[in-house]
Order: C-alpha cells, then structure tokens, then sequence
C-alpha cells in the first residue's frame, strides 16, 4: 500500500487506479488479499479523510474519463462517504453520545487482551499487527473485525471504534462512528451484520479452521432515536476576516469562492493529544503532520501552529474564517473556543456537502433515489 504523502502523489494514485484497476473494481473489491496486493482497491481512503483528495472532484475526474458501466461501483462507494458525513452532520447526538461513552466505558481484561491481539482468534490478532503496523485494514476486514469484537468477543462498539480512531490513517468520524453502529445493528435498526465463517474464507486468504464465531448473533438495541437537523449556519461569507484557519481533515484549497491570496495569514492546525478525547497514536498524528506540512507549501503566508498559539491569538483577535471541518474533535474544539473567547469563527461550508446532506434524512435507499439530482450538482463542478 502506497501511502506517499503529497497531493502530487495523490492524484498520480488515483489516476493510476482510474487508468489500470477501477475497471475490475466492481468484481474485485470484496477480496482482502492482505497488505502487499491491494490492487483491487483504490487505497485513497487516507487521502480522502483529509481531503486532500475532495471526493467530488475524484467522481468528476472518473466522469470525464472513464466508461459509466465500470465506474459506477466505485462511484457509489464515494457517495456511501458523502452520505454517511451529511448523516452525522444531520444527527450531531450520535457523535456526542458515542464521544461520550467511549470515555466512560471502563476496560476489562477481554479489551487489553483484544487491543494487544492476544485473543483465540489469531487472524483477528494478525488484523491487530495490521491496524498498527500499516495503519490500514481493508473495508471488508473492517466489517469481519467489528462483528467478531462486538459479537463473539462481546466488547463495546464505542472502542472498538476509538480503536480504529487511534491507528487508522483514514479515520474518519463519520465513516468511522456510523459503520460500527451499522455493524451492530444501531444505525439500521435491527439489522446487524454477522462475520461467518464461510465469507471470511471466501473473500480471504484465512482459513478460519476450527475457531467457533457467533453466527447467530443478535442486533444490539438502543432505545433513543435522532431527529434529522441541518445545520443552522449554511450560508457562507467568503473572505470576512484577515486569518483563515483550517484543520487537518479539511486540507485541501478546491473552493474558487475563497480567495487563499487574500488572507494575511492562514493557520494550518492539528489538535494534539492533550486536546482530543480520543487519543490517536503517534504514527497517525505523524502522518496528519506530513500532510499538512504538504499543504504549507503550497500556500502562502500559511503557518503550522499549536493550540496554545491560536488560543492566545484569540484574546485579541474579532474574528477567524475557518474551513469547516465536520462534526468531530476539530469542531469540538472550535465550540470550546466559542465558549472561552468572544473571537467570531465565521464558518465557510462546501457548498456541494450542504446539497447533499439535506438528503441524509434517512438511510442510503433514500439518499440513492435523489442520487440523479446530486451527481447534476457535483458536474457543475465545485461551488456552482
């Protein structure tokens, strides 16, 4: 797996794959054979959680230049990512309850033994090695992996899902939060879904042999239900203050409404451990720094800081444009600063996630019927 760390390489990946592999991918992308042959995927997801890559522009691109036919998989899995955001955008609850309970959840001796990958189940402990040693698992393992911890392992979806958060160069809180929820039969109310044997070996080099998983398992139950709520600020003003902040996992400078040489200075930020709730490991935080560092370089008068300095900085300071960064620890982090300061954080959304999160109002069937009206937006191209 490929995980070079510019938006060159970026988009050399993607058109690579667009050019050799997205043609099997409909056939192929089911089958995880392992960390050294991940030809069968695109392996952009890391790209794609930070937006270095912004997922309309990839549909676009594979608009432009492939055949509908073999494209279209592929194109709805990048829509499953814009749906599953404007869902968590539309039903905040979620990630404060989720955020909420991962904390308080206490360990056990089953979760350290899971987490060490010293559990009877060693293909699971060999996705463990994977999760920290490439940081990456493929999307059906992912599937496998929370069954098995949620079902046979009988442990808490919230960490197994702060797990994933902690070593996952592609977490994403939405993505991340609502697949688990999905898998244990919480986010379609339920229906769970169920590791069995015959699938993992179908679809994997591993051979489950003689080790028992709970084929039968039931989909856990939550009694609470969450209105659908757009965000109350969707308007955007362009350009209003001198500074402009953006997080790392909105990195990217696509919006042409937003003119990046106005700005007299523009703060490039990523929270450290010291102010997250979910702790993420060093190679992940190492591996944010490498892309935003990418970033610095292509904009001028852009300076990497700590929050210590933008906390200062809001003492004296009327007001910041920050590139919104989606509901999750970023924007956690601008309500604190709301709190504290009097500073006004004027928010600027992309315009193509507001057009598509107001068909998040229900699961993906209904978000797939308005899927003709969302691609006329996305082919007008960005902010049309």
């Amino acid at each position: 797996m490929n995980l070079s760390d510019t938006k060159s390489a970026a988009n050399f990946q993607l058109d690579h794959f667009i050019a050799n592999n997205l043609k099997d991918y409909e056939k192929e992308r089911n089958f995880d054979f392992g960390p050294q042959n991940r030809k069968n995927v695109s392996c952009l997801s890391h790209y794609i959680s930070h937006r270095v890559l912004v997922e309309y522009d990839i549909i676009n691109k594979i608009l432009s230049t492939t055949k509908t036919g073999y494209s279209e998989k592929f194109i709805q899995e990048i829509l499953w990512r814009i749906y599953w955001r404007g869902w968590l955008e539309t039903h905040q609850d979620v990630w404060k309850e989720f955020l909420t309970e991962a904390k308080t959840i206490p360990d056990n001796p089953n979760y350290m033994k899971a987490v060490k990958g010293e559990t009877e189940i060693e293909f699971f402990n060999e996705w463990i090695r994977d999760l920290k040693n490439e940081n990456y698992l493929h999307n059906h393992s992912r599937m496998w992996f929370a069954s098995i911890w949620i079902f046979t392992l009988k442990l808490p979806w919230q960490l197994g899902a702060a797990f994933f958060m902690k070593h996952l160069f592609d977490g994403d809180t939405a993505s991340n939060t609502l697949s688990w929820r999905w898998v244990a039969g919480l986010q379609t109310k339920g229906k769970n879904y169920v590791a069995r044997k015959s699938n993992i070996e179908k679809f994997s080099n591993i051979q489950v042999k003689d080790i028992t998983l709970n084929e039968v398992a039931e989909p856990l139950i939550e009694a609470k239900t969450y209105p659908f709520k757009m965000p109350i600020q969707t308007r955007n003003t362009y350009n209003k203050y001198g500074t402009l902040l953006i997080f790392d996992n909105e990195l990217n400078i696509s919006n042409p409404k937003v003119n990046f040489n106005n700005y007299k200075q523009i703060f490039l930020l990523i929270l450290n451990n010291d102010k997250r709730k979910l702790i993420l490991s060093k190679k992940v935080l190492e591996f944010k720094q490498t892309l935003q560092l990418d970033l610095h370089k292509q904009l001028k008068n852009s300076k990497i800081i700590q929050p210590y300095f933008l906390e200062n900085f809001c003492k004296s300071s009327d007001g910041i444009d920050v590139l919104y960064p989606f509901i999750g620890e970023n924007f956690d982090y601008i309500n604190m600063l709301k709190t504290n300061f009097s500073t006004e954080f004027n928010i600027i959304y992309n315009e193509n996630d507001i057009y598509c999160w107001k068909f998040a109002n229900k699961g993906y069937f209904n978000f797939k019927k308005n899927n003709k009206l969302i691609m006329n937006q996305i082919s007008k191209g960005e902010h049309q």
